[in-house]
């Protein structure tokens, strides 16, 4: 099993979710938790203007999807996210993807386990 983390452009969240449960919907086989976060990365955050003066903001604000996934699941999930979080030209900024070894998963309404309880 896999923990999948991906911080993508808020803007890109509906088009990642559709992507998502076209790839991996077959067999109720993932679970998504979605959360707004503040962060940057390479643009090192964004210039707003304000009275005419630049004001330089270092954080950004972004969507972070966490996906538990089985271990088949885990290269279809990278592709649905890349594919539906990439700008047109592939600009900077438009996010990460971290794939994290999930030790144990435990569904707590059945006490199930590992890869059944995703």
């Amino acid at each position: 099993m896999k923990l999948i983390i991906a911080i993508i452009r808020p803007e890109r969240l509906d088009a990642v979710q559709r992507a998502l449960q076209s790839a991996l919907d077959e067999g109720d086989n993932y679970r998504l938790t979605v959360q707004t976060v503040d962060g940057h990365g390479r643009q090192g955050g964004e210039v707003e203007y304000f009275r005419g003066q630049p004001v330089r903001y270092r954080m950004v604000h972004k969507s972070q999807i966490t996906i538990g996934v089985n271990d088949a699941y885990v290269e279809p999930a990278i592709r649905a996210i890349m594919e539906a979080a990439r700008t047109a030209e592939g600009e900077i900024g438009d996010g990460k993807i971290f794939v994290i070894p999930l030790e144990e998963c435990v569904r707590i309404r059945t006490g199930e386990r590992g890869g059944a309880a995703i």
